[in-house]
């Protein structure tokens, strides 16, 4: 979905004023929801989530703790919802065999880094999980699922856009009440700088939880390529400001929906409009696994890759986890 534009305005917009009761039901529901008790896991669960709906982000934090948990020595799988595909699983997923129509395309991304299982069910996913090999599940979203127990929760907050209105869905971004979701966090990833991030970042001091400072770092060189940018993410532009920063000369833009389904006659537009301007195709890793092949093989990526400010803190932390499970296990 598209988020409407008075999510990103005050709390008072006519629009969310008219959806308040509507989103007060529904907070009370997901919030009763996330606070039942998950059925215990086989190993340690990381769960990489949010408080909103949309991207923050996650899908890099959670290749930048995985890497991480390989470094302490620890085998870790990932565990995914793979929203957008048809199988519900629980299936290793093969990037070989499987299809963005199968999977999803963030599962495409995480399997070329570990293995991953796709499961709706997420207790029998982290069962495939541990007879995979892991020996720690870092689970992509599902911070609000509560059929799983975590044994750590990270929250991702991209801190250009905050949390918006701070309101529920409809109404706003919220998933659930944010104070709801605060027992169920052991700390905070921001990524980037913002005013809005740093409001959150100081809630989460309050609450004396550890708050991990990231960037997204470019991976490709695309200066002074004159560039043609789309994306169907959570937040396209901060896509788009990511290659202008990378020193690209953007040219247009073209934004979808978080998971676009790219057809024909989106590739054809964007391949015509390309020739118009001169420019050259560039999307983002998570666009092209779901753009035709002859078309994908015409489109540039910018590869991103997460790095923390401090990455020491949050292998303190890692360590602590895992330390606390081995001694709990003993």
């Amino acid at each position: 979905m598209r988020a409407p534009a008075f999510w990103d305005g005050p709390a008072s917009h006519p629009a969310a004023r008219l959806l308040a009761p509507v989103a007060a039901l529904y907070g009370r529901h997901t919030a009763a929801r996330m606070d039942r008790a998950g059925i215990p896991p086989p190993c340690p669960v990381l769960c990489i989530g949010n408080f909103t709906l949309g991207g923050a982000g996650k899908t890099p934090t959670a290749l930048a703790v995985a890497a991480h948990l390989r470094d302490l020595g620890v085998r870790p799988a990932f565990l995914t919802r793979g929203y957008g595909g048809r199988l519900t699983g629980p299936v290793r997923v093969d990037p070989a065999r499987h299809a963005v129509a199968d999977v999803g395309d963030e599962p495409l991304l995480l399997a070329r880094a570990a293995p991953t299982i796709l499961a709706r069910d997420r207790p029998l996913g982290a069962r495939l999980c541990t007879a995979e090999g892991a020996d720690c599940i870092v689970m992509d979203d599902g911070l609000q699922n509560p059929s799983l127990a975590k044994t750590l929760s990270l929250a991702v907050v991209d801190a250009g856009a905050g949390l918006g209105n701070g309101l529920t869905f409809p109404a706003g971004p919220l998933r659930v009440p944010l104070a709801r979701q605060w027992r169920h966090v052991h700390g905070l990833v921001l990524i980037g700088e913002g005013p809005a991030g740093e409001r959150v970042a100081e809630e989460a001091r309050r609450r004396n939880l550890p708050v991990h400072r990231a960037s997204l770092i470019p991976g490709a060189d695309l200066a002074g390529r004159r560039v043609l940018a789309f994306a169907g993410i959570g937040r396209p532009e901060k896509f788009f400001a990511s290659l202008r920063e990378a020193g690209a000369e953007v040219v247009a833009t073209r934004a979808f929906a978080d998971h676009h389904p790219y057809d024909v006659r989106d590739s054809k537009a964007l391949a015509v409009e390309a020739e118009r301007l001169g420019a050259d195709l560039v999307t983002t890793e998570k666009d092209r696994v779901r753009l035709a092949p002859a078309f994908a093989a015409r489109v540039s990526v910018l590869p991103v890759t997460l790095r923390f400010a401090d990455a020491g803190a949050l292998l303190a932390q890692l360590r602590a986890l895992l330390a606390r499970e081995a001694g709990a296990t003993a």
